[in-house]
């Protein structure tokens, strides 16, 4: 029988390469991350997964980070193409006073005007006054080093969502 995450491994390594590059676009939505990651299976365990799906994403092209980047909502605000896991990680966020959101939205469009995407921050566990002040510090960045530190935020973000897929 095994572990659940042992039956949910199987599952993916079982799927079609178009229903794996699926599931995987539920939880990263980098086409060329997908792809990759499917066709590297059969995984004999979810570390092996883990550990391929984290080399790939940093191996990317900016323009592979960038399409998934574009699929997250901005932080405090609901939506994007993975909604459910948003929504979840971003729970801890919590009820925010209106000082707290508006600052949030006026950093989320700073920033957006400065680099071209939306600030990404692995939030869950983290309170919305900590995703402020990092939002803040993070506007100070040379877009380069911006955008690394997103794909590293992302790459995150992305390990969770595949745990979670497989348990």
């Amino acid at each position: 029988m095994g572990t659940a995450e042992d039956r949910q491994l199987r599952w993916f390594n079982e799927l079609s390469d178009d229903e794996a590059v699926g599931a995987l676009l539920l939880v990263c939505h980098s086409r060329r991350w997908a792809t990759e990651v499917a066709a590297q299976r059969p995984y004999r365990d979810v570390d092996a997964l883990l550990t391929v799906a984290d080399d790939t994403w940093m191996a990317l092209p900016a323009e592979a980070w960038l399409e998934a980047l574009d699929a997250h909502p901005r932080i405090g605000e609901r939506g994007g193409r993975s909604a459910e896991f948003s929504e979840r990680e971003q729970a801890g966020f919590g009820i925010v006073g209106d000082d707290v959101q508006a600052a949030i939205a006026t950093g989320n469009a700073e920033y957006e005007q400065r680099f071209g995407h939306v600030f990404l921050i692995s939030a869950e566990g983290r309170s919305a006054e900590e995703i402020l002040a990092n939002l803040r510090s993070r506007l100070a960045n040379d877009p380069d080093a911006e955008l690394r530190l997103a794909a590293e935020e992302h790459r995150r973000i992305t390990r969770l969502r595949l745990q979670r897929l497989l348990t």
